[in-house]
C-alpha cells in the first residue's frame, strides 16, 4: 500500500504545482519524504485571516488515501477547529466510518475519493480546507 500511496502523492504534488490550488502553496518538507508537506496557506480576502501567511504541516498516512491525512498549523492561529497545538480537527479529515461519539454523519468524513485533487462540491480538498478554515 506505501508504494501506492507515494506513487499517488507524487502525482498529487506534480498536478498541484501544474495547476496551483488558490490561496495555497504547498511543497515537501525533504525532498526524501513524499508523506510530509509544507504548506502555506494565505489568509481569504475580507477575512479575519486577510493579509495573513498561516505555515502548515500536511502528513499522509502510509495508507493514503484509505486514511485522511493529518494538518498541523506551524504559524500561530486562533480557530475553533485549530487545538493549541495547532492541530486541526475538522470532520473531512477524521477516518471513514461512524462517528463513535455521533456527531458526524459519516459523509461527513474522510473517503478514499477526498484526495487533495478531487472535486468537493467544486473545490478540491485544499480550496475547501482554507474556505472552511480561514473564512469568517
Amino acid at each position: 500500500m506505501a508504494k501506492q500511496a507515494s506513487l499517488l502523492l507524487r502525482k498529487q504534488l506534480s498536478e498541484l504545482n501544474k495547476n496551483p490550488v488558490e490561496g495555497f502553496s504547498a511543497g515537501l518538507v525533504d525532498d526524501e519524504d513524499i508523506y510530509k508537506w509544507e504548506v502555506l496557506i494565505y489568509g481569504p480576502q475580507d477575512t479575519l485571516y486577510e493579509g495573513g501567511v498561516f505555515k502548515a504541516s500536511l502528513t499522509f498516512p502510509k495508507n493514503y488515501p484509505l486514511k485522511p491525512p493529518k494538518l498541523k498549523f506551524i504559524t500561530e492561529i486562533w480557530h475553533p477547529n485549530v487545538a493549541k497545538n495547532g492541530e486541526v480537527c475538522i470532520s473531512i479529515l477524521h477516518d471513514p466510518g461512524e462517528d463513535k461519539y455521533g456527531y458526524e454523519k459519516p459523509e461527513e468524513r474522510w473517503l478514499p475519493v477526498h484526495t487533495k485533487q478531487q472535486k468537493n462540491g467544486g473545490k478540491t480538498l485544499l480550496g475547501y480546507l482554507r474556505k472552511r478554515l480561514l473564512a469568517v
